[in-house]
């Protein structure tokens, strides 16, 4: 194989995803420091100061402290080596490095299906216009392949859109794991094939160590098809959503609790007699939105907005992904709007 994979252990798109063809601009170095605990400063260095707290290793500068305002989700921590400039003639100096106002361009992380097998999800990933900063594999090993530096942007969401934010290539980590994607039965329907345990366990790990470090909240934990819902179904409704959130405490999900009452309130009789209508049907779709979703409320049921139902069913509601709102999905729905409100 002609490129070099970088392989890394837990500790540390079809390829269902469309590219994005315009090379990224950020670079930087790989090289790491020995591993420090990532917290924040409790003696944060003033401005003006000549102690930065750089640290250097191999001769390579890292920053490893936090001066930020960890509410306001800023971080000035280095992952990474720092990129600094080296203009001819002329001297950079970090005196005063490095300034408060800053955070992680990594806000994001989204889950992908390769809908390939072990080696063609190498080879589109590692030779075609299309990647991600890892790729789990089904191998029963212990081996994560990194793909592309996570300071770089790699081609993976494509064209995409949650709550505020689009072209979420800029501002996301890229996770793709190798599973065939879904075949269509007899009568059309999406049949999905199962992930495997220790795959899951690959994957757990790993959203887990960058979600702590880069402080990326459970609302940006996302599946391709939340972030792209008319054009992807990745990774489907046999991903375990749910035993990430109970076991890991990774990504969202609603209280049992809250989604009981919400179907208490609910006349069956009345809801199924409603549900069709545009009032009904523009309520939902608003709530979607309001949710994260990029839809437009229409108040009636198109081709493009029922595939946004069923990519939210695919994340909450798995047992029944047919794109059609009934009285627990439309609950859950609810549930969720009342435990991550948008700020």
């Amino acid at each position: 194989m002609s490129k070099i994979l970088y392989i890394i252990g837990l500790s540390t798109l079809m390829v269902s995803c469309a590219a994005q063809n315009t090379p990224a601009k950020s670079s930087a170095s790989t090289a790491q420091p020995p591993k420090q605990a990532v917290t924040q400063n409790p003696n944060p260095v003033p401005a003006g100061s000549q102690q930065t707290g750089l640290v250097t290793f191999q001769g390579v500068e890292f920053y490893k402290q936090n001066i930020g305002d960890i509410s306001k989700n800023d971080n000035t921590i280095s992952h990474g080596s720092i990129v600094t400039a080296s203009p001819q003639g002329f001297r950079v100096v970090k005196r005063y490095f490095p300034a408060v106002g800053q955070n992680f361009r990594q806000k994001y992380l989204i889950l992908h299906y390769t809908a390939l097998d072990e080696d063609r999800s190498l080879r589109v990933l590692t030779e075609q216009s299309v990647s991600a900063h890892y790729l789990v594999n089904n191998l029963g090993d212990n081996e994560i392949y990194q793909l592309v530096d996570e300071n770089k942007r790699a081609y993976h969401a494509g064209i995409s859109a949650w709550r505020k934010d689009i072209n979420l290539n800029d501002t996301s980590i890229g996770i793709e794991i190798v599973n065939t994607g879904y075949v269509n039965d007899s009568i059309g329907k999406k049949v999905f094939a199962p992930f495997d345990a220790k795959q899951m366990q690959k994957v757990a790990a790993l959203v887990k160590d960058i979600a702590d470090r880069y402080q990326i909240p459970p609302t940006n934990i996302l599946a391709h098809s939340d972030v792209a819902p008319t054009r992807k179904q990745d990774p489907g409704p046999l991903f375990p959503w749910k035993k990430l959130y109970d076991e890991y405490q990774i990504g969202m999900w609603y209280n049992d609790a809250d989604k009981q009452r919400y179907l208490a309130q609910l006349n069956p009789e009345l809801f199924m007699t409603e549900r069709n209508s545009s009032t009904f049907i523009y309520t939902v779709q608003r709530a979607l939105k309001e949710f994260g979703y990029d839809i437009n409320p229409t108040g009636a049921w198109t081709k493009e907005n029922t595939k946004v139902v069923e990519a939210f069913q695919y994340h909450f509601r798995p047992e029944n992904y047919d794109g059609i709102i009934d009285a627990e999905t439309w609950a859950i729905l609810q549930a969720l709007i009342q435990k991550y409100p948008q700020k």
